[in-house]
């Protein structure tokens, strides 16, 4: 039987370099959507969390979401034909049979969900043209119900469920004499109701005896054969028609492939399996998990029908910034509160952007005119958000719906935000046991001006001297990092919560020059120290987008 394997869901994910707005939005957003539509949409994250997010989540008690790292198509996302394998012991005629049935070319050899090899038509065509020896029965160890079952008889002394393994097969239809000559100790024979040729094959001690036209056998013969363990076959046909096609009994794994398998797994990716399938010839290829259990047939067609992953952006609309291979996803949704950018879609999609210091400002906007209550858990995230990316209302970012919305969201959750603040910030500045290239993109994001590319990332801390500790690890890697992204310039800010100040380090060509002019420091300036620029959305990226625009 076939069935077709097809699940959909929306992923719901914030931008590369996660912070606690793109973690705790996705999370809240995906529980609002699964509420109001029915459908099922889960939270991802793009990239590996910071200090600051691993303390919110695991304060509240909330799974860290699965990462999403490409949104290229997947093979899981391919329509599969599954088909139920086949034993390796059943015979060539009834994997024959399956296939006219099914009107398919490729059968899976299976043994407890594993695939073990394929066995197609053209294998098939093979076991029937191919001229083999009279021993071929033997060597491929056929079951003797398998024989029975080919030839439309029955086994009526024996066991059916035994192995034809020593032997070759003949035909009685001459004298004793002759069949002395060439009939051996364990081979098959196929007889008429000649009472002398069934008990020539008794005194020779075969293995079996197939005796053809439903002839009756002796009740003498009968026990004769089952004291020597003779297998007796009795079938309708002639004598003709039972050695034309008693080699369709022989097993499947017997013909089948089963050496040099191309499979694919679930998590594959279409453009790579398209390569693949672009240099074999084949027309079905089979999917296996990491068990190796056969999953389905993917092919060429199939591919022709792949499903593109749909996806709502929460907290970014800029491509440089999205999970690799957003061009190919359909984007259903975009909630952002910054600056629009290059993220383009093939249809017209809901896009809400709002002036605000935090993402989660706008999803529990969404979650009060949807008239679903937000239950404590999704609050305290929430609130983490909002405390997280206004820097605890100081940032300029910030604004009145900002601050009544956490304040809001905290009377709601149970929590104290001064103490939440607190206790978030000091762990977002633990940095112990990070590397100084970690430490630059925690919290860092791409942007491109022009044909420059940027980054700018970010670290917060109540400490000053926790800060000088951090410039005097980051500063010496700043560059190599720059060159391993591939970036044009790269700022850095060290950013003082208590005196709502930035020191700014920067690397790569005229990247300092260009922060004097934007900023309009002397030139003469040592540490480039920006008092009151605490925000990279709002402060640090306009202006300096605006110098490199001039």
């Amino acid at each position: 039987m076939e069935n077709r394997v097809n699940k959909t869901r929306v992923y719901v994910v914030g931008h590369k370099n996660p912070d606690t707005d793109s973690i705790c939005s996705a999370i809240a957003y995906a529980n609002l959507k699964n509420q109001v539509t029915g459908k099922e949409h889960t939270p991802r994250r793009a990239g590996q969390l910071n200090e600051e997010t691993q303390y919110v989540l695991e304060r509240f008690k909330v799974k860290v979401p699965a990462l999403l790292s490409d949104l290229r198509v997947q093979v899981k996302d391919v329509e599969l034909r599954k088909i139920e394998g086949l034993s390796g012991s059943v015979s060539i005629k009834t994997a024959w049979a399956r296939m006219k049935e099914m009107n398919i070319k490729t059968l899976p050899v299976t043994r407890e969900g594993k695939l073990e090899g394929l066995i197609t038509i053209g294998d098939i065509a093979t076991s029937y043209m191919d001229v083999y020896d009279s021993t071929i029965l033997s060597t491929a160890r056929t079951q003797y119900r398998n024989i029975a079952s080919t030839i439309g008889g029955k086994v009526v002394i024996g066991n059916d469920h035994s192995y034809l393994l020593k032997g070759k097969v003949g035909i009685a239809a001459s004298s004793r004499d002759l069949m002395s000559e060439f009939i051996e100790k364990d081979d098959l024979v196929i007889l008429g109701n000649r009472r002398e040729a069934q008990q020539c094959a008794i005194d020779l001690n075969v293995g079996c005896m197939v005796i053809c036209q439903g002839a009756g056998v002796p009740d003498d013969i009968m026990e004769q054969a089952r004291k020597k363990e003779i297998v007796i076959i009795t079938t309708p046909h002639d004598t003709f028609t039972v050695a034309r096609q008693i080699n369709q009994s022989i097993p499947v794994r017997h013909f089948m492939t089963k050496d040099s398998l191309i499979t694919f797994k679930m998590r594959d990716y279409v453009d790579d399996v398209k390569d693949v399938m672009a240099h074999k010839r084949f027309r079905d290829f089979p999917i296996v998990d990491n068990k190796g259990n056969f999953l389905g047939f993917i092919s060429r067609r199939r591919l022709l029908n792949s499903r593109k992953k749909q996806v709502i952006l929460v907290d970014h609309n800029e491509k440089n910034q999205a999970v690799d291979g957003i061009e190919e996803a359909d984007v259903l949704e975009i909630i952002d509160h910054h600056r629009l950018s290059s993220i383009e879609t093939m249809g017209p999609v809901f896009f809400r952007n709002q002036p605000v210091g935090c993402t989660a400002t706008i999803v529990y906007q969404m979650y009060q005119e949807e008239g679903v209550e937000v239950d404590s858990v999704t609050a305290s995230l929430l609130c983490s958000a909002i405390i997280s990316d206004t820097l605890m209302f100081r940032s300029p970012t910030c604004t009145a719906l900002d601050e009544a919305s956490a304040r809001k969201l905290a009377q709601i959750a149970g929590i104290n935000i001064e103490e939440l603040a607190l206790e978030m910030f000091h762990a977002g500045s633990n940095l112990k046991g990070k590397s100084p290239e970690e430490i630059i993109f925690l919290d860092f994001k791409q942007f491109t001006v022009n044909e420059t590319v940027i980054g700018v990332g970010q670290v917060n801390s109540m400490s000053a001297e926790e800060l000088q500790d951090i410039k005097a690890d980051v500063l010496p890697h700043l560059d190599r990092a720059r060159k391993s992204h591939k970036l044009d310039m790269v700022f850095f800010m060290l950013t003082n919560i208590i005196t709502e100040s930035s020191e700014l380090l920067c690397c790569g060509s005229d990247a300092r020059d260009k922060i004097i002019s934007a900023f309009d420091l002397r030139e003469d300036t040592e540490d480039i120290l920006l008092k009151g620029v605490v925000s990279r959305k709002k402060q640090l990226v306009p202006t300096l987008v605006g110098a490199l625009q001039q």
